[in-house]
């Protein structure tokens, strides 16, 4: 057994002092490149591993974040979660995860106690959980990320005394973007699988839907709420369905939009001949479908690692309540896929 490598081991081997190699552990600044780089080697060589308990005295930091995460089983959010894992090792930071009860509002303060007390340096909140639920259990001098739009994007920041980032999907755009592109294939209106109430994006993408509709003029029939799942897609397109005149359909997610989809094959109607059919989030399958899904397509990768550097650079700057952080926030475009499962509407019956 050899003994445990230590920092001055390193510094010995890079030739340099204990102090360069504490900056470079520590991601401090005022370390050239070239140094940097040879430290880094170093340690890589020597296997140096830092005492983290010992580091953390120090700088009263634990380098570790904690992620709350609701809502995990879906695809979205699973897609967030991970991205902001491999973010969070990225910048240098481990993680703790806790999945809370999206039904449970009061789970997401005992989930912050858990993790303060791990004592970590920052908090990301990952599904339906609002800033309000949560601000209350949270010291003021730990930097909250909320990986989502905020309840209003064009508000104050702060929540109870809170600094609250935000880095989410556009949704509301997205949405718009969506509803208009079946109007501009000539469908008088567009009817709406949305999402569980609870969900802000249920709401960012009702109001994206709503836009487009008034913005054209056209009929605004009432939404249709679903739980994201095939089933509840499907049996809302199956009331949907009673009223003849649906010909476009525009779901919340792409598992309601699969579920709509079989309703609409199995009344013996035809995607996209008869009714066209948009989802959201552009699941991995959703381009093998027997009719490949018209989706929008969300950059998780992108909203994870941006959302994970305003934290960290939250929690480089913050020394105690009050302090400026990175700026609050970002809403980062989609993309809308065209695939086959959107078509002008059916002509009208001749007589």
């Amino acid at each position: 057994m050899t003994s445990r490598i230590s920092m001055r081991d390193v510094a010995r081997r890079a030739g340099v002092s204990q102090k360069t190699v504490s900056r470079v552990v520590n991601d401090e600044p005022h370390v050239s490149p070239e140094l940097r780089s040879r430290v880094r080697r170093e340690i890589e060589l020597l296997g140096y591993r830092p005492n983290t308990f010992a580091r953390a005295l120090v700088t009263r930091r634990s380098r570790r974040i904690g992620l709350i995460s609701t809502g995990s089983g879906y695809f979205g959010p699973a897609s967030l979660l991970s991205g902001l894992q491999r973010a969070a090792h990225a910048e240098g930071y481990d993680v703790s995860v806790i999945h809370a009860d999206e039904h449970d509002p009061e789970e997401a303060g005992r989930a912050v106690w858990q993790l303060v007390g791990h004592g970590i340096d920052g908090i990301a909140l990952c599904g339906p959980i609002g800033s309000a639920d949560i601000a209350r259990h949270i010291p003021r001098e730990i930097p909250v990320l909320r990986v989502d739009l905020p309840e209003d994007p064009a508000g104050p920041a702060e929540t109870d005394g809170h600094r609250v980032l935000w880095v989410g999907n556009d949704d509301i755009t997205a949405a718009t973007e969506a509803t208009a592109h079946l109007l501009r294939l000539g469908h008088r209106t567009v009817h709406h699988l949305a999402g569980p109430p609870r969900w802000a994006v249920t709401g960012y993408r009702q109001r994206g839907w709503r836009t487009a509709l008034e913005l054209a003029g056209a009929p605004r029939p009432e939404a249709r709420h679903g739980d994201w799942s095939p089933a509840s897609g499907y049996r809302a397109t199956r009331e949907l369905l009673q009223d003849g005149g649906v010909t476009a359909l525009f779901a919340a997610n792409d598992q309601m939009a699969i579920g709509a989809v079989h309703a609409i094959e199995r009344s013996g109607r035809r995607v996209p001949e008869d009714v066209s059919v948009i989802g959201f989030d552009d699941i991995p399958e959703a381009g093998y479908l027997s009719v490949p899904l018209t989706t929008v397509r969300q950059d998780f990768a992108r909203i994870a690692r941006e959302g994970m550097h305003r934290l960290v650079a939250a929690i480089g700057h913050t020394t105690g309540p009050g302090t400026d952080a990175a700026p609050a926030g970002l809403a980062i475009p989609a993309e809308l896929v065209h695939r086959a499962s959107t078509a002008p509407p059916p002509a009208p019956a001749t007589a």
